[in-house]
């Protein structure tokens, strides 16, 4: 199937590796322009020497979400190269695993400016040009706890759940202009980042990583942990012509993992 995002242009967060890396293949193999963003040159390096074989116009930009200095330059730089972002994958990274209770204020405050005040910010810098063009997609990665809250998790749990309700409301406020605005969760996908959870879970409770593993699949219907680039196949539809009235919702990629309805 041909997505239509031949020469669009997508800004994708985390994508030096994990979940951020494969949807910037996926794009890359639509023939979208990418511009790779990560807190680390060298992840950064890795993921575009991955998708050269695509032949996809690309640039990276080593960028530290926690700074929302940044962010007008680097909007300006892209707009130079490409002419704006047609595609924005917010995906940032999780804070340590926490309890909710007993957190500092200032824990707090720190993680919801990188993780969530920058995506607010970096997608205002972005609208206008979307809005112009009558065209856009803003798909936020979030995590299966805004749906079913994580033990020890707390802080994500809460955190990611203020992106939810800020993603519907916005749905609304920009249907009209031809863009749409996703939430993607991950289940267990085999990531850096789920490994070190499986580590930690297992550190805490005593107990061989292997064993909190093997727990962990035992849960999911389909029986294994996901593939990042099985998430990145469903990001890239919802960035296609075809998801054009796909908005305001949230998409489970879990292998049937989370029991809610």
């Amino acid at each position: 199937m041909d997505l239509g995002i031949k020469g669009k242009t997508a800004l994708v967060f985390g994508a030096g590796g994990g979940l951020g890396g494969a949807i910037a293949q996926a794009l890359a193999a639509e023939g979208a322009n990418i511009v790779l963003a990560d807190i680390s040159a060298e992840a950064l390096s890795a993921t575009a020497k991955n998708i050269q074989g695509t032949g996809a116009q690309a640039m990276s930009l080593t960028w530290d979400l926690a700074d929302l200095s940044l962010i007008d330059a680097h909007i300006g730089a892209i707009e130079q190269r490409f002419g704006g972002v047609d595609i924005l994958i917010n995906n940032t990274g999780g804070p340590p695993p926490t309890p909710a209770a007993g957190q500092p204020p200032e824990v707090w405050a720190k993680h919801f400016q990188a993780m969530v005040m920058s995506v607010i910010a970096i997608t205002d810098r972005v609208l206008p040009g979307m809005r112009a063009r009558r065209w856009g997609r803003i798909i936020t990665s979030t995590s299966s706890g805004v749906v079913s809250p994580i033990p020890n998790l707390g802080m994500s749990n809460a955190l990611r759940m203020s992106l939810v309700g800020w993603s519907k409301t916005l749905a609304r406020e920009v249907g009209g202009d031809g863009i749409t605005a996703n939430i993607v969760l991950p289940g267990r996908v085999a990531t850096s980042r789920i490994t070190f959870l499986d580590e930690q879970k297992a550190k805490r409770e005593g107990r061989p990583v292997e064993q909190v593993t093997a727990e962990s699949t035992a849960a999911i219907p389909v029986g294994r942990y996901g593939r990042p680039e099985e998430y990145g196949s469903v990001v890239a539809f919802l960035a296609s012509q075809q998801a054009a009235y796909v908005t305001g919702s949230t998409v489970r990629v879990d292998g049937g993992l989370i029991a809610s309805v």
